[in-house]
């Protein structure tokens, strides 16, 4: 190997476009972070959980972030046991090529990522790119599983926001509708609501109720 190509790191020589592709792939952690897995569904039913209850900053945004990566951490485990198991330490062990390593890891998260994605989605954007649909789903290109299955993580995610937005709403129309019998026109119908909102949300246990959901909602 022409030495020139090669680049010393600890005492080691490693190739230099084997390095490259090692500070690529950090660099586009945070985008397979968003693109490739649960973090996405995750995040935005919290924001909309959080904005029905009415408390605009509490969870703050650190906070909730914070509970979104945990949860895919979380939801996520057997598919990153399943690339380190496949791809990570048969090549660190030099069993197998670079080439070899990134094909493996791609397929339990193309795995997981069909999982999640809809028929229609799925079938949509293979027109759009004009690739026939193969026998075995697992055999298209990232460049259509990965948009596909951000487009049903989206439309999931907000269904979901739509029905935790409907109980919380249920309370701020029933108590306008009581202040308005009572002539308290004046009175900010969300700051008499928010204490109600806040109760019921307690005594059904939501936080555990919503994270057993998200959880459940993945398939493996």
């Amino acid at each position: 190997m022409n030495t020139d190509a090669l680049v010393n790191i600890n005492g080691g020589r490693v190739p230099t476009l084997e390095l490259f592709l090692i500070l690529t792939i950090i660099s586009l952690l945070p985008s397979i972070l968003v693109m490739m897995t649960s973090f996405t569904r995750i995040v935005i039913i919290l924001s909309f959980t959080r904005n029905a209850m009415g408390i605009q900053q509490t969870p703050p945004n650190m906070v909730l972030v914070g509970i979104a990566l945990f949860l895919t951490l979380f939801i996520m485990d057997p598919v990153i046991k399943d690339v380190n198991t496949n791809a990570y330490q048969p090549y660190i062990k030099e069993e197998i090529s670079q080439g070899e390593a990134l094909k493996r890891a791609q397929v339990p998260m193309k795995r997981f990522m069909l999982k999640q994605t809809e028929k229609t989605t799925l079938t949509l954007f293979t027109d759009m790119s004009n690739t026939d649909m193969p026998e075995n789903i697992e055999d298209l290109p990232m460049t259509v599983v990965i948009p596909s299955f951000m487009t049903s993580e989206l439309k999931r995610a907000f269904t979901a926001g739509f029905m935790i937005f409907l109980p919380f709403m249920l309370v701020d129309i029933v108590v306008s509708s009581t202040l308005m019998s009572m002539g308290m026109v004046m009175l900010p119908p969300a700051m008499i609501s928010l204490p109600f909102k806040l109760l019921l949300f307690v005594t059904v246990n939501g936080w555990e109720l919503l994270f057993t959901n998200l959880v459940k909602s993945f398939h493996y």
